[in-house]
C-alpha cells in the first residue's frame, strides 16, 4: 500500500495519508491485453506529436476553428486523418506475439506501420471523390480498392493485437460474411451478397462501416473525455478521491470495503475504465481490507465489483456509452442521465452486500485516528469539485458534450497551476500527458475501427430486420424469454469481447427485436450494455477479478467466483430498468416515477443482500434461526426481488400488487427470524450464547 504518514504534533495520533495511486499518470485501458511495448527516443516523440495533432484536429472540428485556411474538411476526411495518425502505432505498441521483443521494434512491425499509414492517407485523399461519385456502391478505382483491402487486413490485425484472439475470431467472420451472404446454410442470416470489390468499397468508404458509429463516437466525444480523465488523474485527483473516501467511510462497519466501493466509484466516474480502476484504487484499498479482516479473495472480489461500475457511472462513462449515444442518435448527456439510477442501484447493492458481510463476521471500521481528516482533504483538492461541476453543468444544462470536457480540462489545468504545489505541470509533464493519451487513443482506435466493420457487414446484407422477426418468432413474442436470451447471449459474448464490442454485436442483432416488442429503446440498450459489462466479474474470463486477484495475492478463479457472489445483486438490476423505463429516466414523469421505483428497488435490495450474506439489517445474524436459516435466507431473496421488481407495463401485475406480494413474503419471514434470533442470540464469531 502506498501511503505516507502525515506530520502531526506529539499529542495527536499519526494519520495515514494516501498517495496518488496513478503516480505520474493513469492509462485507461479498454482491452484485456496488457503486454505492451514502451516506445523510446524518436518513436516516443512521434507518438507525442501524433497525439497532439489528434487533439488539435478534434478541437478544430468541434469548435469550427478553421485551422485549414480556405479548406473545409469533411467529417469522413477528419475520421481518416485520426485513423492515419493513431492506427499505425498499434503495431509499434502492441507486440504481434508473446515472444516478440519489448525493448525494440521488429522490422515487420515497422513495415505494418508504414503500410497502414499509406493506406489511410490514400483513402483519405479519395474519400471526398467517393462521396461525390458514390464509390461505396461500386465504380471505385483499382488503387482505392487495393488500399481498402490493405486497410481491411490491417484492421483485423490491429483488432487481434489490442483485443486478443477472442475478439478477432468473433469479429472477422462477420466482416467477410457479405461475401457469402446468400449461402443456404446461413438460415435466418441469409441476406444480400456482395463481391469482394463491393464489400471492400462499402467497408472503407461508406459512413456505415469503418467510418461508422464507433469511430464517429471516438472522434466526436471520446477524445475530449479521455483527455479530461487523463488530466484529472495527472493533477492528483486520484489521491483526493481515495483520501476523501477513507475520511468519509473508513469508520463504518467493514469500513475498508465501503471505502473501496466509494473510492472506486469516484475514480470510475472520472476514468470510465474497469482495469485502470482496479490497478489504481485496488493498490490502496485491497491491502487495507485484508488488514481489516477480509479474506484476500473477498477483498479482491469487492474491488473487482466496485471497479466494474466505472463504465456505468456518469459523468465520464466508458467508451461504450458514447457509442450508445451514436446508435440512438441522442446526446451523450441523455445517456449519462439514463445511467444515474442504474449506477446508483449498482453501488447501493454492493454497499449493502458488504455491510451484511461485515456484520455477520464482526468486522470493524478503521479507527478515526488513522484516517485523513475530511476538511484537510477538501482543502487540498477543493478545485476538483468546481471542475466536475462545470463538466456536469455543460453536459446537462447546455447540452455541449463535445465542448464540455475541453472547457473542464482548461479550468482544471489553470486551477492546478495556481493552487497546487505538488502537481504543477512542467514541459516533461505535458509530454507524459500526451504519451499516455496517445497509448489510450491507439488502443481504442484499434478496437473501435475494427468493430465498426461489424455494423457495415450487417448494413450491407440487410439482414437485421428479418433477424429481428426470426428472434421474435423463436421467443414466441414473449418479452421475458427474449430478455433472458439477450442476457445470456450478452454474458457469453462478453466473456470473449470487450464491453464495447459486445454491445455493438447485440445492438445490431438483438436490440431491434426487443424494440419491436414495445420496450423502451434507451432501456433496451442500457440492458445490453449492463450485461456485457458484467462479464468483467464473471468466470472463466473475469478480467477485473483476475486483475484484483493479482493485487490481493489470491487464486484468480476463486476471486472470480467470489466476485459473482459479492456482485450477485448486480445480475438482477438490468431487469428492473428494462421492465420500467422510468429507472433510466424515460417515459411520462420520469423523475418522480424513477425516484419512487429507485426507493422500492433499494428497499428490496436490502433484503436480497441480507438473504445472500446471511445477516439481515434490523433483524440480526440469521445463524440464530438454527435449521431454518437457509429457508429464511431464500425467502428474503425472493421477497426482496419481488418488492424491487417494477409492476405494470409488460408485467401482468400492477405496481401495488407486486409490492404487496413482496411484502406478503417478507413480513412473516422477518417476524419468524426475529422470534428465533431473540431466543437464540449469536455472537459475532458464530457461537450461540446459552
Amino acid at each position: 500500500m502506498s501511503a505516507s504518514t502525515a506530520t502531526t504534533p506529539q499529542d495527536e495520533p499519526k494519520r495515514v495519508v494516501f498517495d496518488d495511486p496513478h503516480g505520474a499518470a493513469g492509462n485507461m485501458q479498454e482491452a484485456e491485453v496488457t503486454r505492451v511495448r514502451a516506445l523510446r527516443g524518436a518513436w516516443r516523440w512521434l507518438l507525442v506529436a501524433a497525439t497532439a495533432a489528434t487533439i488539435l484536429l478534434c478541437i478544430n472540428q468541434q469548435f469550427s476553428l478553421r485551422f485549414f485556411i480556405g479548406y473545409t474538411q469533411l467529417n469522413t476526411e477528419y475520421f481518416y486523418l485520426l485513423i492515419a495518425l493513431m492506427l499505425p502505432f498499434t503495431f509499434l505498441i502492441f507486440p504481434g506475439t508473446e515472444s516478440a521483443p519489448l525493448d525494440r521494434i521488429p522490422w515487420y512491425d515497422l513495415v505494418l506501420f508504414v503500410v497502414t499509414f499509406a493506406a489511410a492517407l490514400l483513402l483519405m485523399s479519395n474519400v471526398r471523390k467517393a462521396a461525390e461519385a458514390g464509390w461505396e456502391f461500386g465504380g471505385a478505382p483499382n488503387n482505392v480498392i487495393a488500399a481498402g483491402l490493405v486497410m481491411w487486413v490491417m484492421l483485423m490485425e490491429a483488432l487481434r493485437r489490442t483485443g486478443g484472439w477472442s475478439l478477432l475470431l468473433s469479429v472477422l467472420p462477420f466482416t467477410v460474411y457479405p461475401l457469402f451472404a446468400e449461402a443456404g446454410w446461413l438460415g435466418p442470416f441469409r441476406g444480400t451478397q456482395s463481391t469482394l470489390e463491393q464489400a471492400t468499397a462499402y467497408h472503407v468508404l461508406s459512413g456505415e462501416s469503418l467510418l461508422g458509429i464507433p469511430i464517429q463516437a471516438f472522434a466526436d466525444t471520446v477524445i475530449g473525455f479521455l483527455v479530461f480523465g487523463t488530466a484529472l488523474m495527472m493533477t492528483g485527483a486520484g489521491k483526493f478521491f481515495i483520501n476523501l473516501a477513507f475520511a468519509l467511510c473508513g469508520t463504518f462497519r467493514g469500513g475498508a470495503a465501503k471505502v473501496c466501493i466509494f473510492a472506486s466509484g469516484l475514480l470510475g466516474m472520472m476514468s470510465g475504465s474497469i482495469i485502470s480502476n482496479v490497478l489504481t484504487a485496488g493498490t490502496m484499498t485491497i491491502p487495507v481490507m485484508k488488514k481489516s479482516g477480509f479474506r484476500a479473495s473477498y477483498a479482491g472480489a469487492i474491488e473487482a465489483c466496485a471497479s466494474t461500475g466505472a463504465v456505468l457511472a456518469p459523468p465520464v462513462m466508458g467508451a461504450t456509452a458514447f457509442v450508445i449515444a451514436q446508435f440512438l442518435n441522442v446526446s451523450y448527456a441523455d445517456v449519462a442521465l439514463a445511467a444515474i439510477i442504474p449506477a446508483a442501484l449498482y453501488y447501493v447493492g454492493l454497499f449493502m452486500q458488504v455491510d451484511s458481510y461485515a456484520a455477520r463476521h464482526g468486522l470493524k471500521g478503521i479507527p478515526r485516528a488513522e484516517l485523513p481528516r475530511v476538511m484537510d482533504t477538501i482543502k487540498d483538492g477543493w478545485y476538483y469539485v468546481f471542475v466536475i461541476a462545470l463538466l456536469i453543468v455543460m453536459l446537462l444544462y447546455f447540452k455541449r458534450e463535445s465542448h464540455a470536457p475541453f472547457y473542464a480540462t482548461a479550468l482544471l489545468l489553470v486551477l492546478n497551476q495556481l493552487f497546487s504545489k505538488d502537481t504543477r505541470w512542467t514541459l516533461a509533464t505535458i509530454g507524459k500527458f500526451l504519451e499516455v493519451n496517445g497509448r489510450t487513443f491507439v488502443e481504442l482506435v484499434g478496437i473501435l475501427a475494427g468493430c465498426g466493420l461489424l455494423i457495415g457487414a450487417f448494413s450491407m446484407t440487410g439482414v437485421v430486420s428479418s433477424l429481428a422477426n426470426d428472434l421474435l418468432h423463436i421467443a414466441g413474442d414473449n418479452p421475458f424469454l427474449l430478455l433472458g436470451m439477450c442476457a445470456l447471449t450478452s454474458l457469453i459474448l462478453g466473456l470473449g469481447l470487450t464491453t464495447t464490442a459486445c454491445y455493438i454485436f447485440l445492438a445490431i442483432l438483438v436490440a431491434p427485436a426487443l424494440e419491436k416488442l414495445g420496450l423502451n429503446r434507451m432501456a433496451v440498450h442500457m440492458f445490453i450494455f449492463y450485461w456485457g459489462m458484467l462479464s468483467s466479474i464473471t468466470p472463466p474470463v473475469a478480467i477485473a477479478s483476475f486483475a484484483a486477484a493479482g493485487i490481493a495475492g489470491s487464486p484468480a478463479m476463486k476471486t472470480g467466483w467470489e466476485s459473482m457472489w459479492v456482485g450477485s445483486i448486480i445480475y438482477f438490476i438490468p431487469f428492473f430498468f428494462v421492465l420500467n423505463p422510468a429507472l433510466v429516466l424515460q417515459g411520462p414523469s420520469p423523475y418522480f416515477a424513477g425516484l419512487g421505483l429507485m426507493g422500492l428497488a433499494a428497499f428490496g435490495t436490502l433484503f436480497i443482500c441480507g438473504g445472500i450474506q446471511g445477516y439481515q439489517p434490523f433483524v440480526g445474524d440469521l445463524r440464530g434461526t438454527g435449521s431454518l436459516e437457509w429457508p429464511i435466507r431464500v425467502l428474503l431473496v425472493i421477497g426482496g426481488f419481488v418488492v424491487a421488481t417494477p409492476g405494470g407495463g409488460i408485467m401482468p401485475l400492477s405496481q401495488m400488487q407486486v409490492t404487496l406480494l413482496g411484502l406478503g413474503i417478507l413480513l412473516p419471514t422477518i417476524l419468524i427470524a426475529l422470534l428465533l434470533i431473540r431466543r437464540q442470540p449469536v455472537m459475532p464469531d458464530g457461537l450461540r450464547v446459552p
